[in-house]
């Protein structure tokens, strides 16, 4: 394992703070993994008011949407492109291709155009406004930035939808087990971490196409193509269900108190994917419940409100 600085007690605890006002952040995401990505994607960039966007980051995922990491990028790198000219954003200087496969070790990164960028830009942060960091997908262009200068750690927030609950007897959750040598990686370096588990916590996080069709369809571009992506996601509707997982990280920036969190000692990822506990580990911050109602009323609103100009 490589070594990190070391931050102290009260730097740790000062930056796990819930954040109280407006941040700055950028977004690693496995954009075309599946379809909540681009919910995510979406409500960060219509939430100005909390969050200042500062790039997009495409992460590799490998499943039956791609033929490998690399294709994984690729596909999600593309999927940004359309999402934006959706929203008629433009990409230049904003969208970075990240890493084209996974971590080999915890002592290789991959130095890829997002995982470069991340270093500039915590760089140039100050310790007392840190770039947050949403990473919604593998965690490997996070570590690769980490590997590539270990000092960024005083300078970002990570905030990663990863893993599943601490209570759940594993933990083979798709980002994690994607690039466990990553997770390892971040949940030992120390950096300043918020937990977002996938079963047991954002699991709640629930939608229906009846709900989508009523508050996302027909909300400009962007709300059709939404609503098109999560009605064609699954074949038969009825008593169907879907959770739109990502848009936790961003719901976390956009109003902390609709996820309840507390800080915990850093579990740690095993080769059988489990958690593995010690009480005198380093804190990190772990989300252990999510208010469902108020966030998906927010991102409703935040839809209607660019459709209509506003």
């Amino acid at each position: 394992m490589p070594r990190f600085p070391i931050l102290s007690t009260p730097q740790r605890l000062a930056r796990l703070e819930p954040p109280t006002g407006r941040v700055r952040a950028v977004l690693d995401t496995d954009t075309f993994n599946e379809i909540d990505d681009q919910f995510a994607l979406v409500y960060a960039l219509l939430s100005p008011e909390r969050i200042a966007l500062e790039a997009i980051y495409a992460a590799p995922f490998h499943n039956d949407r791609s033929t490998g990491p690399a294709d994984g990028m690729e596909k999600s790198y593309q999927e940004i492109l359309r999402l934006l000219d959706k929203l008629d954003r433009s990409p230049e200087g904003f969208v970075y291709r990240g890493s084209p496969g996974f971590l080999d070790s915890l002592l290789t990164p991959f130095p890829s155009a997002a995982a470069l960028d991340l270093v500039t830009r915590a760089q140039q942060s100050a310790p007392d406004d840190p770039l947050f960091v949403m990473a919604i997908g593998a965690i490997t262009d996070v570590a690769s930035a980490l590997l590539i200068a270990p000092e960024i750690i005083d300078r970002i927030v990570v905030v990663w939808l990863g893993g599943h609950a601490l209570h759940w007897p594993h933990t083979r959750e798709f980002n994690l087990a994607q690039d466990v040598h990553a997770a390892r990686l971040v949940f030992n370096s120390g950096v300043p971490l918020v937990q977002l588990p996938c079963l047991g916590v954002i699991s709640h996080l629930l939608t229906t196409v009846a709900e989508i069709e009523q508050y996302v369809r027909g909300q400009g571009a962007i709300g059709d193509y939404l609503a098109d992506i999560f009605a064609a996601y699954e074949s038969d509707h009825f008593g169907w269900s879907k959770v739109l997982w990502d848009i936790a990280a961003v719901a976390y920036l956009v109003n902390p108190g609709w996820l309840e969190s507390h800080l915990v000692p850093s579990p740690l990822p095993t080769d059988q994917l489990t958690w593995s506990h010690d009480p005198t580990r380093h804190f990190i911050r772990y989300v252990s419940y999510v208010h469902r109602d108020p966030i998906y009323r927010d991102l409703f609103t935040k839809l209607r409100r660019v459709a209509n100009g506003d």
